[in-house]
């Protein structure tokens, strides 16, 4: 047997033709429309455009978590503070009533309507309109951190 004698044992198959002619269909081999469909098409990678999303994204959040304000119920001072005691975010820290990392980045707000006979001195905290009646009334006072705007002319 020689090499032109081998025959093959299953006949070349060739590619169904579509009936408008050529060799290639409607999309010539493209498969889809549109972009990707056209001659020199750069699709530019989807990574790019989360990169370059993130700043804004960490920088929404970032602004979120600075002016978070965590409340605290009158009952709760109540309940871990003597009278005579002063009350600030730090004492509240301590008490565990609030988290250190919150006391690093947020404000502390005092609410409530709790019955109150301690005469108590909060300092450096948002207090409710309630809440300020009934320590002021039980003998307690209020120390707010004084802000002073400055304009430059």
């Amino acid at each position: 047997m020689q090499l032109h004698q081998i025959k093959r044992q299953h006949s070349r198959q060739r590619h169904k033709l579509i009936g408008r002619g050529g060799k290639r269909g409607t999309t010539s081999g493209r498969g889809t429309k549109g972009q990707r469909a056209r001659s020199g098409h750069r699709i530019r990678p989807e990574m790019r455009d989360v990169i370059k999303r993130l700043p804004k994204k960490r920088g929404h959040r970032f602004v979120l978590v600075l002016n978070k304000t965590v409340t605290v119920s009158l009952a709760a001072i109540a309940h871990h503070f003597s009278a005579g005691e002063t009350i600030s975010p730090a004492t509240l820290a301590a008490k565990r009533l609030i988290s250190a990392s919150t006391l690093r980045r947020g404000r502390v707000k005092i609410i409530g309507a709790a019955t109150v006979a301690k005469d108590l001195t909060i300092k450096d905290c948002l207090i409710s309109r309630p809440a300020r009646q009934i320590i002021e009334q039980a003998g307690g006072k209020i120390i707010a951190r004084q802000i002073v705007l400055t304009h430059a002319k």
